[in-house]
């Protein structure tokens, strides 16, 4: 091939790209997804980040996360002739629900992250994906694709942020400037050299709100998260017990924590979801903890099904509203209550569960 056909065939292939990359933005929204971008694959800045976070320990027991080596910040090697990924969000917030704010400050309620009030978001998305992906195989037939969902050794924060869906927030978690922090991210790993969506802008400021108000203290630095500190890693991720001085903290939140996205100004500018699927089950946006606690495990399986909770299992669920009901308030009418449903699941429960029972049996006795 001469130079000149060289040059118009990279032309051609540059305009080809272009074209369908802008295709691709436009039918991801025919799928539900608010916002699409494209990266390239160079996350040498997102892996000195992970090594040194890993390094830090800050992962706690989430051996998983250092398991897959390099696999996890170089696409290729995860996928075979990956050159581009497709990025996705999806707005999550369920609308209709219990103040956030008002079932914080209720300790016979318990607080669910309120990501999780619905049906799990894992299967859902993905069958998206795949169709969307699926679209663009009917446009260029030389795609071959994987999708992940928080599936696999994937940086989907990184790659959001390269795209341009948004910026990570100084809480570690990708904002944007029209719709906060409540979605949820996707990918699509393909073998088309697209032309990359730029990234945007950070625009936290000075802002150090969340920093602020985590109850634990896990923001340990701006974009520095110490997850052995964090609620949502202790009541989610950790089959451990949970650390003495941590249960004092974490007050009635039993699956998960929002507290840095409540606060963070960005988030006036939310979107709800219109996705029925995220819609509340079970009253879950403001349910009695006294209610969930008295639940057997065959309760719990069913009434967690399709749920993103179920997978923390019988186990970790018990010992979680056992801390909340530890916190709930001293001395009131419903303490001798409080008490004696927990002397009740004593016999019946783990060793796990049986420490964390004594623990508030002890705090609401003083």
């Amino acid at each position: 091939m001469s130079v000149i056909s060289a040059f118009r065939y990279a032309q051609a292939m540059n305009m080809s790209m272009k074209n369908i990359s802008q295709k691709i933005i436009t039918w991801g929204q025919e799928f539900g997804f608010q916002k699409v971008g494209i990266s390239d694959i160079d996350l040498s800045q997102a892996e000195a980040y992970l090594q040194d976070w890993l390094a830090k320990g800050f992962h706690g027991d989430m051996d998983w996360m250092a398991r897959h080596g390099t696999k996890r910040t170089r696409p290729a090697e995860l996928e075979e002739n990956t050159l581009s990924v497709i990025t996705v969000r999806m707005d999550y917030l369920p609308p209709n629900t219990a103040a956030a704010e008002m079932v914080l400050n209720h300790p016979e309620l318990g607080y669910i992250s309120r990501y999780a009030l619905g049906r799990d978001y894992h299967k859902l998305m993905r069958k998206r994906l795949q169709s969307f992906a699926k679209k663009v195989q009917q446009y260029a037939e030389q795609l071959s694709y994987r999708v992940f969902v928080d599936s696999a050794p994937v940086m989907e924060k990184a790659l959001a942020a390269k795209s341009g869906l948004g910026w990570m927030g100084k809480h570690t978690n990708i904002l944007s400037r029209e719709a906060g922090s409540w979605f949820f991210l996707g990918e699509i790993y393909t073998n088309l050299p697209l032309l990359p969506t730029n990234p945007v802008e950070k625009h936290c400021g000075e802002c150090n709100a969340c920093i602020d108000i985590c109850p634990t203290k896990a923001i340990v630095a701006p974009y520095q998260l110490d997850a052995r500190r964090c609620i949502s890693y202790l009541t989610i991720e950790s089959k451990a017990p949970i650390p003495l001085e941590f249960r004092p903290l974490i007050g009635n939140r039993i699956y998960g924590c929002d507290d840095c996205q409540l606060i963070c100004p960005w988030n006036r500018f939310a979107n709800y979801s219109e996705i029925n699927d995220f819609s509340v089950r079970h009253q879950l946006d403001a349910p009695d903890l006294l209610t969930l606690f008295a639940w057997t495990e065959e309760q719990f399986l069913k009434n967690m099904e399709g749920s993103a909770i179920r997978r923390i299992g019988y186990e970790a669920w018990q010992r979680n509203i056992a801390v909340a009901l530890g916190n709930s308030e001293q001395n009131s009418q419903l303490t001798p209550i409080i008490i004696r449903k927990l002397r009740s699941k004593l016999m019946s429960s783990s060793e796990l569960v049986k420490e964390h029972i004594k623990w508030a049996i002890t705090r609401l006795s003083h």
